[in-house]
């Protein structure tokens, strides 16, 4: 019984249910007094009026693109009433169904205004930097990549942008769910929505507004609110073939009943009941209302649930497929670990070249969002190395990066990217594997050859997790690129008996398919570009963090936007809550419309009763919906 409204049409709707159930009950009393029909009659016709406008405007509309809907049905049956005398059945008709259209409305405001309510307003003034320090307050519309702005202490951060100057910390819980505030100093990013708590810094624009982290969050439910489930198909098959089936229904068992069983066709006595009254009994039962709002109201509930805590459902396939899955495959870096790698050493084969080199990985490293490319720039910032020139910048996914300077290429990534470009380099050759739990970053350009040492570790909440996806029956597997020794670390501190290493990104992709030819439903999460691949292969994709890269971002079926692995499993209990809040919806709607449908040709309700169980039966389904918005999943 959906329409199209606007969020704030409900109190409108409201309003009119509300005069059309007291005009309704008014008629009902005067009708008691014979002197009174004339106000008996303006009653119900402004019963009528105020209890039937949207449908009979739905109607019209519909009509013109010629389309039948239930809104064709209950004006049918509300002026079929109105013509054999039964002004009051119809117009508790018009009452109860306006009064679930306005309940319907008002569930999808609480939906609308629970995902509004997860963001702060977007800031819409930024201070611009201008010549010789001055400061101009400029749209945050205006903004373009590489201008610098500066931020007040309590001013929300404008864009994402990089600190270039001065130190403070960012309360970044609107983005990632991280309570405490994330101290800032020069060469940190920081994200658009979120708020500078003490001190006052000068950054340079990375993203325009419309492309920020706040946005993508915004962008991505209006996305997922117009993207619809497999059950939700199913539903929008009761449309007009469906609607023109029960007209038909109702019209040959009109001519069943009159010709047939010999009642009159339209005028009841006290014994019987006429024909068309009976068919206006059937057509009302047999609207399939409740069946076709039970899955849209579970799906944006469902939605709206999981972005309060963090999580971004993609539209009603994720939320309904995730609830499926039988093996969850994640990332190591930045998903199985915190992805905050540190620099612990840097070795190269020419002396006193430490900073030539970090400063060469630090400039390709601005291109990238991956982990291992964070943790450079950080270090970077912190020794206050400088920026070199390059062109032709290329990412490898699963490699590394290249790019040139002087004329040379200038490569950052695995050993092996290195030696496939120039196999004689000797200082490399006799390099030996770091210790486990390292990960090197080989940089090379020209006749210098160095690697990063780098440090990870898990997430705190990583070995709960997939002790409780365990429980739950759920197979997980990590999947890495680093050698065995290193993997086996991380394994064995989060409980991992299942993990595979030295993988390429067509290596994870390979395993994922196999996995679905044996009949898992595999779920991929994974924060980095080289993720992009397996993320499309598996039958549901899950996005660390919107620090992630676009390219995920853009796969991912769901989104994690705290970066937390609670968050995670989060997301598969309310998929499966709201999997049972549909298949309830759909049992209540189908059974009501099966059993009144019986009853209604085998004449043994009257048209109140039909009216009254059909209009209840939405109601239900729309409540039973919102349990959803007050589901606390375990974690």
């Amino acid at each position: 019984m959906t329409n199209d409204h606007s969020e704030n049409s409900w109190p409108l709707l409201l309003g009119s249910a509300i005069l059309c159930g007291l005009a309704t009950l008014a008629g009902i009393i005067t009708q008691r007094y014979p002197d009174m029909a004339n106000i008996t009659l303006g009653l119900y016709l402004i019963a009528y009026m105020t209890g039937g406008w949207d449908a009979a405007l739905d109607t019209l509309d519909k009509l013109r693109k010629l389309r039948l809907d239930i809104h064709f049905l209950m004006v049918c049956v509300a002026v079929g009433a109105a013509f054999i005398g039964a002004w009051w059945e119809g117009a508790a008709l018009l009452f109860l169904f306006s009064l679930s259209g306005a309940l319907e409305a008002m569930a999808m405001a609480r939906t609308e205004r629970e995902i509004r309510s997860l963001f702060d307003d977007a800031p819409k003034q930024a201070l611009l930097i201008g010549t010789n320090d001055t400061v101009e307050e400029v749209a945050v519309s205006a903004l373009r990549l590489g201008d610098q702005i500066r931020i007040l202490p309590g001013e929300q951060f404008p864009t994402d942008s990089v600190v270039i100057a001065g130190e403070s910390s960012a309360d970044e819980s609107s983005i990632t769910g991280e309570a405490n505030p994330v101290k800032k100093r020069k060469g940190d990013h920081v994200y658009g929505g979120t708020i500078n708590t003490w001190g006052k810094l000068d950054a340079r624009v990375q993203k325009v507004a419309g492309d920020s982290a706040h946005a993508r969050i915004i962008s991505l439910i209006n996305e997922a609110q117009k993207s619809k489930a497999p059950s939700q198909r199913f539903t929008d098959r009761f449309g007009t073939a469906y609607t023109i089936g029960i007209l038909a229904l109702s019209l040959v068992m009109f001519l069943f009943w009159h010709y047939r069983m010999q009642l009159p066709a339209f005028i009841s006595d006290s014994e019987n009941k006429s024909a068309f009254y009976r068919a206006m009994t059937l057509l009302v039962v047999c609207s399939p209302c409740a069946l076709v709002i039970s899955i849209p109201s579970a799906i944006l509930a469902g939605i709206a649930s999981g972005a309060r805590r963090g999580v971004l459902f993609r539209g009603g396939i994720a939320v309904e497929n995730l609830a499926d899955i039988s093996r969850l495959a994640m990332d190591k870096t930045g998903t199985i670990t915190k992805g905050e790698l540190k620099l612990i050493n840097i070795e190269t084969s020419n002396q006193d070249s430490e900073q030539t080199l970090l400063n060469l990985a630090a400039s390709l490293s601005l291109n990238s969002t991956h982990p291992l490319s964070r943790a450079i720039l950080a270090e970077h910032g912190k020794r206050d190395g400088n920026k070199i020139s390059i062109t032709d910048f290329v990412s490898i996914p699963g490699q590394g990066l290249k790019a040139r300077h002087d004329d040379h290429c200038v490569i950052l990534g695995r050993r092996e990217l290195i030696l496939d470009h120039e196999p004689s380099n000797k200082w490399l050759k006799q390099l030996p594997l770091p210790e486990a739990g390292l990960t090197e970053v080989i940089v090379h350009h020209r006749e210098l050859t160095g690697r990063l040492l780098l440090r990870d570790t898990p997430r705190p909440e990583a070995k709960a997790l997939i002790s409780k996806l365990n429980q739950d029956g759920i197979k997980t597997s990590m999947l890495t690129g680093d050698r065995a020794e290193s993997a086996q670390i991380i394994a064995d501190e989060v409980g991992l008996h299942d993990f595979r290493h030295g993988l390429h990104p067509e290596d994870k992709v390979a395993l994922i398919q196999n996995w679905r030819n044996r009949g898992d439903k595999v779920a991929m999460a994974g924060d980095g570009i080289n993720d992009a691949p397996s993320l499309a292969a598996a039958d549901v994709s899950i996005g660390m963090g919107l620090r992630g890269s676009d390219a995920v971002l853009e796969q991912a079926d769901v989104v994690l936007t705290h970066d937390n692995l609670e968050s995670l499993l989060e997301a598969y209990h309310i998929s499966r809550y709201c999997r049972r809040i549909i298949r309830q919806n759909l049992s209540i709607s189908l059974g009501v419309v099966v059993l009144l449908g019986l009853a209604a040709l085998g004449s043994w309700i009257p048209l109140t009763i039909g009216v009254l169980g059909h209009e209840g039966s939405t109601i239900v389904v729309v409540v039973n919906s919102l349990r959803i918005l007050f589901f606390a999943p375990r974690t």
